[in-house]
């Protein structure tokens, strides 16, 4: 059975349908970048997949065990998530709240937890820094790596570089290869179709008629895909 599975799902934001009979399947192990117009629900897709909103039609099944607690999460960067006053290891550490069940402390499991998954994504030399002292990039790495610790199965990244500079973004980009290269699934909402197209294994693209849905490299050859990459490069 495939980890996810989109059943004719259909989406309204702010009493506006958005998106309609959205089907499509994600296994275990791919990479998957969903792209599409302003407006044309990918965020919306994103929220639904977490629980955080209802589909107005269809629904979303989830297969290989995973629950919607045990997905992590790195939403769109914000004000907030930048001023966080906590260090860099209390916010790591804060991903793997889901598996403290009702013990009022961490425990040894999930502070090995963060400190493996602090190695893994290169900030282990930050730990007792300030989270707010960081530099934009650092804090999408430590975001990342907090993400990584309330999951097994599936990541889940809206617009993850959005305001990093093209250097930083291929850092960034490099770690979500070695992450999914160890077998996590990721589903990520890019609005840079070329880079999608560069780094996934599959493309969504929500604002096209037929939907397309398949892998990055027939993306490339479709009238949809070709006509939107070759937007990207004028």
């Amino acid at each position: 059975m495939a980890l996810l599975t989109f059943e004719r799902v259909g989406l309204s934001y702010g009493g506006d349908n958005v998106a309609h009979d959205v089907s499509f399947s994600v296994n275990g192990g791919e990479f998957w970048g969903i792209v599409g117009e302003n407006g044309s629900g990918k965020t919306t897709l994103m929220k639904a997949l977490l629980g955080l909103i209802p589909c107005a039609s269809g629904r979303i099944v989830m297969g290989e065990g995973l629950k919607p607690n045990e997905i992590g999460y790195l939403p769109q960067s914000s004000a907030i998530q930048k001023d966080f006053p906590a260090s860099v290891y209390e916010v790591v550490l804060s991903g793997t709240i889901g598996y403290r069940g009702l013990r009022p402390f961490y425990g040894r499991k999930e502070r090995e937890l963060a400190e493996r998954n602090m190695e893994l994504l290169g900030v282990s030399e930050l730990k007792k820094h300030s989270y707010q002292e960081l530099s934009g990039g650092q804090q999408q790495r430590v975001l990342l790596c907090r993400a990584l610790c309330a999951t097994k199965k599936l990541l889940v990244l809206d617009e993850p570089t959005t305001g990093l500079d093209p250097v930083v973004t291929g850092e960034f980009y490099r770690l979500l290869h070695t992450i999914n290269e160890r077998g996590m699934t990721i589903v990520m909402v890019s609005h840079d179709v070329e880079e999608a197209v560069r780094d996934c294994s599959h493309i969504l693209h929500l604002s096209c008629h037929p939907l397309f849905c398949g892998t990055a490299a027939d993306y490339r050859k479709s009238p949809v895909g070709r006509k939107y990459l070759a937007e990207e490069t004028l």
